[in-house]
């Protein structure tokens, strides 16, 4: 995320237990809508939601004014409605992995199936196993992307960036900067040493701590988003550990030097999901505003937001991006990467805190 970049992309890939979650950022934002508008929506989202290229379609059609607040992090979305009251929210916007927590809470309605495009969207981020539970529809995914790495290709060897290794070696030493979440990046650090996301356990901790304090070693930074791709964009630092076409595709018009990709042994794949909340007073406006999200033309739009690119869940959105964004966003190459991706890794108690342990060791070194 997101986050994001600004992109404030920091947003989605701050899940609750992460090391940090960033509350700070929950200011209202309300874009600008018909002066006369007959209906409100409020929508609590992440940033790539604010740009009004992308409310303003759904708002003059539906003759409706969206208010939106924008959040960051798992945990700082289920506080803000926690001290809202019910009604309040009509949509949600919260990281895919998270909408079987927002179920349990009882904050999501049912979607009907029938009213999603399902058969449109990628196959691979269809993901039942995250937005459907019993059986029921409560969510869908309208956005995923990847945690990879992301690197100045005027000032690397573009073919040293195909092997994961390169972020602990010294062969780039004081030119790396670190993403500083914990998640993905021990992921891929499990990536590189041929460890399975879904496989991580306890017993693989020792040899990840030991790569990540070697990533420690030879990194000039480890920071949130902004500051990681401020680094990257200035020169600062040549390469970005956890970056991806988040961190790049939005920069690719002013800065065509700086590109990602997906190493030899993977990378880890984010992905939103958007829902509409259980006490909405306007369900049915709300699972419209659900709908032209994912609609081909909403979908584009949010692919190509301000804040922070990504791939847009429905595949008919392609036709709607000019063949600059589908370069940026690497549309082409989407069979190969969805096949060489794998999810963040979803640890128990135990072995999230020695994950956090571990990455604030890393942190201190």
């Amino acid at each position: 995320m997101f986050r994001h970049v600004s992109t404030g992309i920091t947003r989605k890939k701050l899940l609750t237990g992460a090391a940090t979650i960033i509350v700070g950022a929950v200011a209202v934002a309300t874009q600008p809508n018909p002066a006369q508008a007959t209906e409100e929506l409020n929508a609590l989202v992440w940033c790539d939601h604010t740009d009004p290229a992308l409310l303003a379609p759904f708002e003059e059609k539906y003759d409706v004014k969206v208010n939106l607040k924008e959040y960051e992090g798992t945990g700082a979305g289920l506080s803000i409605i926690e001290q809202s009251r019910p009604g309040d929210w009509d949509v949600f916007v919260i990281d895919g992995v998270d909408v079987h927590r927002a179920v349990d809470m009882g904050l999501l309605a049912e979607i009907p199936a029938d009213a999603l495009p399902t058969s449109d969207i990628f196959p691979e981020v269809v993901m039942a196993e995250n937005n459907v539970v019993d059986g029921k529809t409560y969510a869908v995914t309208e956005k995923f992307g990847y945690n990879t790495i992301s690197f100045d290709k005027t000032k690397v060897d573009p073919k040293d960036m195909e092997d994961m290794s390169v972020i602990w070696s010294d062969k780039y030493t004081g030119r790396i900067a670190v993403y500083d979440y914990y998640l993905p990046v021990i992921g891929l650090v499990g990536l590189g040493l041929g460890i399975d996301t879904a496989d991580l356990g306890t017993d693989d901790m020792p040899a990840i701590k030991e790569k990540l304090f070697a990533m420690k070693k030879v990194a000039k930074q480890v920071g949130e988003v902004v500051s990681s791709q401020t680094a990257l964009a200035t020169g600062e630092v040549d390469i970005l550990v956890g970056g991806g076409e988040w961190i790049t595709a939005v920069l690719s018009e002013d800065k065509p030097n700086l590109d990602w990709i997906i190493p030899k042994q993977g990378a880890l794949r984010w992905a939103q999901s958007i829902g509409v909340m259980k006490d909405s007073a306007k369900p049915d406006l709300a699972l419209k505003f659900v709908q032209y999200i994912l609609s081909p033309e909403g979908q584009s739009k949010l692919a190509t937001s301000s804040c922070y690119w990504g791939m847009p869940a429905n595949a008919k959105a392609g036709e709607h991006l000019n063949d600059a964004q589908k370069a940026a966003l690497r549309w082409n190459d989407q069979a190969g990467y969805l096949k060489n991706s794998q999810l963040y890794p979803i640890p128990d108690e135990n072995l999230d805190a020695q994950m956090q342990d571990a990455w604030v060791e890393m942190l201190q070194q």
